[in-house]
């Protein structure tokens, strides 16, 4: 999903029994053309959430400004990589708890549309497939090779039981579970493995569930997205034309409710491109429409129908049912990015996605309330009464203001301690994969062969630089190699000069054919064509080391003064009373990576924009005490490093990197 979107959202999936009106249910009516729940017509309005996205602590605050905007439903991706983090290695505890959300949804009287997966693109990284599935480099995602299957069916073992409780007619609050996501815009078109995936969906939470599945509009992409025995819904934005886009639903499904499973309300950002934005009126005045026919609706951010500009939009997710349905938009709240986990597309070239998934949504990527939740608001209205009592406000945000910080180490001289078990030998460069490195860097270490007393050409194979390698020889800074970008450096020295590549994994791609996103140097490097060779890698452990405490836990290195390239730099400050929501912006600094204390806030690139600020949750910080700040710096800092802490977000500034930002 890409810039907030309003989403319209009809969960449905294919009851094989007839509930009686007593009988708590959830069905579709193929007769009236609607939803039934508890056996009466039904419509609900839903937005998207994702509880990845957002801090534990505030997981009340943005569901309560949901309920309080007349939503009487959310729609919930659950990103496998976030909780199968290596195979067998799960992870429901903290902010990934995914049950508790569910129980919060529940008391505050929610109802949630389920999008499990297995894949869920959400500009998440790698769509939410764990990337240790390319450990085996022959594997073929999201089709019915046999080793997909085995991981796809182990994990629905681990995650369904916990769901199935939470159905509705079991006395929870899931009203439908989509199974896969768009699966008719991805090129293997494999109808076997969507009839294994309704058998699993079917074993582990019983005949009674709806199930759905959610595609645009085109004959292709609806051929190859639907099942018989899965409900078919659309995805479209404000802007298209309604009674096409339901006419091509209504070619798959000739009765049944109509459902927009994603209603766009926004869009998402790329780095290096402005920050998208659409019209409140706009997105009110489509939900109206929509709600007008009687259509259930998910409002969403969009994300991956990039090249449309709104109006031309064949989202991807949302449902709109005649009579009775559901409508909701995608997304309402966006939330960020934090640590590695924002995607990319690739559309002729590579995409990353910033780390705000702000999305222009009606919930800021803070949490507050906008000019586009009030109008949505009114319009809910209209059609239903809204709940009594005021909007939650705004959450305080706090001006901290500057923080000095201080180099404390070049990367390349703290190797000992980002990879203790020491470098892997290797004739050729490792991929990530090869090398089990899931996100973050590696570096990779040779020596020049010969001297190069003339300046010869470094350089690698196409496609082979994912995503950006920062190149020291004599561990001084000569720039950066860059996946659809720069490929080539020209470098001098002598025989035996230490010859150092950092490679940096920007996010695997979450959308289209090249789901299978490897990372890292893909080919060997070369010297005037001569190929390298001799390498001694070194995968960085970089999040873990920081969250033990490094590198204010370690005594004082001396550090290489004014040498640019990838270093890291330390400070402290301490909050005035209560830790408010804050934004840092990075004056002068050029790209990479925030810590405080010990919490990955994400990738900046000031130079490149349009995301200016990074956005810090009050919880992660410290009242009263000192917290502390850890920054990777991979270009260069300014001469004098510094950070600003700010009361409000700068989202859209594009600059160059030789600009200096200011404030």
């Amino acid at each position: 999903m890409g810039l907030p979107a309003l989403g319209l959202l009809l969960a449905a999936g294919l009851l094989h029994t007839q509930a009686s009106p007593s009988a708590r249910s959830f069905q579709l009516d193929y007769e009236h053309n609607c939803f039934r729940k508890d056996g009466a017509p039904f419509r609900y309005i839903s937005g998207s959430i994702h509880y990845a996205r957002i801090p534990r602590p505030a997981w009340r605050d943005r569901l309560l400004k949901m309920y309080m905007s007349g939503l009487s439903a959310v729609q919930v991706y659950i990103p496998w990589n976030y909780h199968e983090t290596l195979p067998g290695v799960y992870d429901f505890t903290g902010n990934r708890d995914v049950e508790a959300f569910l129980d919060l949804t529940a008391e505050l009287g929610l109802l949630v549309i389920l999008r499990p997966g297995p894949y869920i693109c959400a500009e998440w990284e790698m769509g939410g497939l764990p990337a240790w599935l390319l450990w085996k480099p022959d594997i073929i995602l999201r089709t019915s090779n046999p080793a997909y299957l085995a991981a796809v069916d182990s994990w629905l073992h681990v995650l369904l039981p916990k769901i199935k409780p939470r159905l509705y007619h079991q006395g929870g609050n899931i009203i439908s579970v989509q199974v896969e996501n768009e699966y008719g815009s991805y090129y293997a078109c494999d109808h076997g493995y969507l009839r294994h995936l309704l058998g699993s969906f079917r074993a582990l939470l019983g005949s009674e569930v709806l199930l759905f599945t959610t595609d645009s509009t085109g004959a292709q992409e609806l051929r190859c997205g639907t099942l018989q025995g899965l409900y078919a819904t659309v995805d479209f934005g404000p802007g298209s034309n309604v009674t096409e886009a339901f006419g091509a639903q209504r070619r798959v499904e000739p009765r049944g409710p109509l459902v927009n499973s994603e209603y766009y309300t926004g869009w998402l950002d790329y780095w290096g491109e402005a920050h998208a934005s659409t019209s409140a009126a706009w997105v009110a005045r489509g939900l109206e429409d929509m709600l007008q026919l009687g259509a259930s609706t998910n409002m969403q951010v969009v994300t991956r129908q990039r090249a449309q500009p709104p109006g031309q939009w064949a989202s991807p997710l949302a449902f709109i049912p005649l009579g009775s349905g559901q409508h909701g938009p995608y997304m309402f709240h966006g939330g960020t990015n934090f640590a590695y986990w924002s995607g990319a597309d690739y559309k002729g070239q590579y995409k990353p996605v910033t780390t705000s998934y702000d999305y222009d949504a009606p919930l800021s990527e803070a949490g507050d309330p906008t000019e586009k939740l009030f109008a949505i608001r009114t319009v809910i209205s209209k059609f239903q009464p809204l709940p009594a009592g005021p909007m939650p406000p705004a959450t305080p945000k706090y001006a901290y203001g500057w923080v000095a910080l201080q180099k404390y180490a070049d990367l390349l001289d703290v190797l000992d301690v980002l990879c203790p078990s020491g470098p892997i030998q290797s004739q050729f460069p490792l991929t990530f994969e090869a090398l089990k490195q899931v996100h973050g860097f590696v570096v990779y270490h040779t020596q020049l062969p010969w001297d190069v007393p003339d300046p010869a050409m470094l350089g690698a194979p196409p496609h082979s630089i994912c995503d950006r390698g920062y190149v020291m020889l004599q561990k001084e800074y000569q720039g950066t190699l860059e996946r659809d970008g720069q490929t080539t450096l020209h470098v001098t020295g002598r025989a035996g000069d230490s010859l150092d590549i950092l490679m940096e994994n920007m996010g695997r791609i979450s959308f289209g054919a090249n789901t299978s996103d490897f990372k890292g140097l893909l080919g060997n490097l070369s010297l005037n064509s001569r190929p390298l060779s001799n390498w001694l890698i070194y995968p960085l452990a970089i999040d873990t080391t920081v969250q033990q405490g490094w590198p204010h836990t370690a005594l004082p290195k001396s550090s290489s003064g004014g040498r640019v390239g990838p270093a890291f730099y330390t400070g402290t400050f301490e909050t005035p009373g209560i830790a408010w929501d804050t934004f840092v912006k990075f004056p002068g600094w050029s790209k990479g990576l925030l810590w405080i204390n010990g919490f990955n806030l994400g990738r900046y690139w000031s130079c490149r924009g349009p995301q200016q600020t990074l956005f810090v949750p009050g919880s992660v910080l410290h009242a009263g005490r000192p917290n502390n700040i850890t920054v990777l710096e991979l270009e260069g800092a300014p001469p004098t490093p510094l950070l600003l802490f700010l009361d409000h977000p700068l989202y859209n500034r594009t600059l160059g990197c030789s600009t200096m930002a200011t404030e």
